[in-house]
């Protein structure tokens, strides 16, 4: 079920993009908006339930992932409002809505939770470029302004969590170090694709 599925009142507004613009805009915008209050509390599944030498670590990391989080969420809402729409930010809209992955309730040790939000992040900064695409093709400078400025922040993001599980790995022919993705990550990533 899409965010398309409520009733979506277009309320009057002196903005000047079509009424009909505005709604395919209003529509793709609670669509992020289920994405970033999903992947919000997927974030806050791991701050509170991460366990292992990097705990505190990792605890502070993801209470300020959620917490930039917060504001992309408000961002996001405000920019539908500011449009004449409704914000659809429920938790029962975003389970409905959000097509992330559940995220695994198996799962203790600080690398595990790193995997499993990277993937997300990963899918999340997909869905924020495909934003900043769409809202540009519809002529709306400012969304598509809004999605870069978010788009930005999430992949800065996604590389403090890579940075977790790449590892240097010293080449015994010329001693140089080299980086190189852990294998869980890389089997990840593949599927991503």
């Amino acid at each position: 079920m899409g965010s398309k599925d409520y009733k979506q009142p277009l309320y009057a507004t002196r903005i000047d993009l079509l009424a009909e613009t505005r709604a395919q805009i209003i529509g793709l915008l609670n669509q992020t908006l289920a994405f970033t209050l999903d992947l919000k509390t997927q974030v806050k599944q791991a701050h509170w339930n991460v366990k292992g030498l990097d705990f505190y670590q990792l605890h502070e990391l993801f209470d300020e992932l959620a917490g930039e989080l917060e504001e992309f969420i408000d961002l996001v809402a405000e920019r539908v409002t500011a449009l004449g729409g409704l914000a659809l930010g429920t938790a029962r809209v975003a389970a409905q809505v959000s097509e992330l992955p559940e995220y695994p309730f198996d799962i203790l040790d600080g690398k595990d939770h790193v995997v499993a939000l990277a993937d997300r992040y990963a899918i999340y900064a997909k869905l924020v470029r495909e934003g900043i695409a769409k809202t540009d093709d519809l002529g709306d400078a400012d969304t598509a302004d809004l999605y870069t400025e978010v788009s930005r922040a999430i992949d800065k993001r996604l590389w403090f969590l890579e940075a977790h599980l790449q590892a240097s790995v010293v080449d015994s022919h010329n001693g140089s170090t080299s980086a190189t993705a852990d294998t869980e990550t890389t089997k990840a990533a593949g599927k991503a694709k």
